[in-house]
């Protein structure tokens, strides 16, 4: 798998999702990812750092420009405990935790996160906006109710299946009420 290609398909499945995501300025959005299976192997088996590095990093450039807030989601082995920027945990009132990322705990994304942010800490939750799966690591149970499916224009990086999840305002109030048009809602 050539670095370049890794990079191109995440930068247009990012900009895909964003857009239908319809993410604004200050939003959290989440990413999962499992390198090993970029490269074709089984989850957790044949971790890169390097994959996770041009991953990560294409991500945070093209999010930052655009003030959206990252999270990178971890393994099993961290409980999906996630890394953010001091001032998002700050911001968003989210709970510190003490680890440290490795390789087989945490991951490269997770690893890539710590050395291309500015001042990453681990937090246990979060409720993201919108995020993005590369291997099916499961984000669901951090992007906020309610949860929309979003289809990439690509559905793989490398072999990894790729998924993505936005989210709306739940819709209250039963058959009498109405509802304000908003971009995720199909109707």
């Amino acid at each position: 798998m050539k670095k370049n290609e890794i990079q191109k398909e995440t930068i247009q499945i990012l900009k895909d999702v964003i857009e239908k995501a319809d993410l604004k300025k200050g939003t959290l959005f989440v990413l999962g990812l499992s390198t090993s299976e970029v490269l074709g192997s089984h989850i957790g088996k044949e971790s890169s750092q390097e994959i996770g590095e041009i991953v990560v990093k294409t991500i945070l450039d093209i999010l930052g420009e655009k003030g959206i807030h990252l999270a990178v989601q971890g393994c099993e082995h961290v409980n999906r405990a996630l890394v953010v920027e001091r001032q998002v945990a700050d911001q968003f009132g989210l709970e510190i935790v003490s680890v440290l990322p490795t390789l087989h705990a945490g991951g490269s994304a997770q690893l890539a996160a710590f050395q291309f942010m500015d001042d990453p800490v681990e937090v246990e939750f979060i409720q993201a906006h919108a995020g993005l799966d590369i291997g099916d690591t499961a984000i669901g149970m951090h992007v906020k109710h309610v949860q929309v499916p979003i289809r990439p224009l690509l559905r793989e990086i490398g072999h990894a299946h790729v998924t993505a999840l936005a989210s709306r305002p739940k819709l209250i109030g039963g058959a009498r009420a109405h509802y304000p048009q908003d971009s995720i809602r199909k109707s």
